[in-house]
């Protein structure tokens, strides 16, 4: 297997590391442009806030359509599916640039999320796969600081982007330039160990049924692996419900904590546009070394410990960036919620590979994250508009949202068990 042996990474595996990290760090890019636009934005089309909660709302819709591309990937193959989602963010992201009003730019944009999410899951399933045991929260650790590492980009350069001649377009005009990198990074790229013997498998299987049906010893089966509902016949249903209702509550504070700040920031605590760039910026250094340890250190002390230090950071601070005033005040506690933010994805993440077996692996990932999960993803940024704009401000609405932070916890350690440092055919089998 992949991840046998003493957990030292080999040639290929640190070449696959590079590719994967550089891929997600272009998917933090481009997923947080939106978060740093969005005042932009307003001005240009005239939004009011509960309009760009709807707009918000209307785009994360590609979080959901990201599973018909997730789940395909254990039918396909997971190198083929990155490819397609690597692209189709890139093109989308592209088009984005161009939207002549406000609809357009949306459908764009959700199609393109519906493509980066396609290629996030699909990262961290692979990275769940070829990497060693010993090693696999670390290496999906910092994988996902890479996407942290270019929403800081992102949120250091946008500054200078907006005040170009095409405005914040331009932000969306540089999408060209991931494609060119990673077209040369994943030359060689295989697919992964375990997908290509589950394959073997199948097909071994599927020989010896025709066999038999030829001889009339059984009946014909056809293969359910390739069926939407496959998993819900299986053991695994309710560990899908689990991890879906686990990411459902953690995603209501992530996603509204770091969309809405800006905006926050701007017209409530009366910054100005580059300040509140630069205090995103400082935050986001700060809290980056300990994003990019976070993989590491639930390596050491386990998932579950992981998961109460990293969410009860959160919930402190989701609430400080959203009822302190002051620059310093507000910057030092972005750094706990950019922190938050980012530090939970590894402890999920792992959970979401670990416990499923490779023929159902991404299509658990997909259920549990881009269809149920995202629920509250997709519905929390318009149910937060439109509070906002009736008590007429978003510190108070997104500031009591720290408090499923603290609901995470306790699925966790009542739903969850630990799976530090075991194997993917241990962590993965039903008792």
């Amino acid at each position: 297997m992949a991840d046998s042996g003493e957990g030292k990474l080999t040639s290929y595996q640190k070449r696959l590391f590079l590719f994967l990290s550089v891929a997600t760090f272009f998917e933090g890019y481009d997923f947080f442009v939106l978060a740093q636009i969005l005042p932009n934005i307003r001005e240009d089309f005239g939004l009011s806030r509960e309009a760009a909660g709807y707009l918000v709302g209307a785009i994360n819709l590609g979080t959901l359509m990201a599973f018909w591309l997730v789940r395909k990937a254990d039918v396909w193959g997971r190198r083929r599916v990155l490819t397609v989602t690597i692209v189709g963010y890139t093109i989308f992201t592209f088009i984005s640039g161009f939207a002549t009003n406000i609809y357009v730019f949306a459908v764009a944009q959700m199609l393109g999320r519906m493509f980066l999410l396609g290629e996030w899951a699909v990262s961290m399933v692979i990275a769940a796969e070829e990497f060693p045991a010993k090693k696999r929260g670390m290496v999906i650790g910092v994988i996902q600081a890479f996407s942290a590492l270019g929403s800081i980009v992102c949120a250091g350069v946008m500054p200078i982007l907006v005040r170009t001649e095409y405005g914040w377009r331009t932000a969306y005009l540089i999408a060209i330039v991931p494609l060119a990198i990673l077209a040369f990074l994943r030359r060689g790229m295989k697919e992964t160990q375990r997908f290509e013997e589950m394959q073997a498998a199948r097909a071994e299987r599927s020989e010896a049924s025709h066999g038999q049906y030829r001889e009339g010893a059984m009946p014909r089966t056809e293969n359910t692996t390739q069926s939407l509902f496959a998993i819900w016949k299986t053991p695994y249903r309710k560990r899908v419900l689990i991890l879906a209702l686990i990411w459902f509550v953690a995603y209501v504070p992530s996603q509204n904590a770091i969309t809405f700040w800006k905006e926050f920031a701007l017209n409530e605590r009366g910054m100005t546009d580059v300040d509140a760039a630069k205090a995103i910026t400082i935050a986001a250094v700060v809290a980056m070394p300990v994003i990019f340890a976070s993989g590491k250190f639930i390596d050491m002390v386990g998932r579950r410990i992981g998961a109460v230090v990293v969410f009860s950071i959160g919930g402190a601070g989701v609430v400080g960036c959203y009822m302190l005033e002051g620059f310093w005040p507000l910057t030092c506690s972005l750094i706990f919620g950019i922190f938050a933010a980012s530090g939970y994805l590894p402890i999920l993440n792992s959970y979401n590979t670990e416990l499923f077996p490779t023929e159902h692996r991404a299509a658990a990932f997909a259920w549990a994250n881009n269809v149920l999960g995202r629920i509250s993803y997709v519905s929390g940024p318009i149910v937060v508009g439109l509070i906002a704009q009736e008590v007429g401000g978003f510190g108070p609405v997104v500031a009591s949202t720290a408090a499923c932070y603290i609901i995470v916890i306790f699925l966790v350690l009542g739903l969850l068990p630990e799976t530090k440092g075991r194997e993917l055919e241990d962590t993965a089998s039903v008792t």
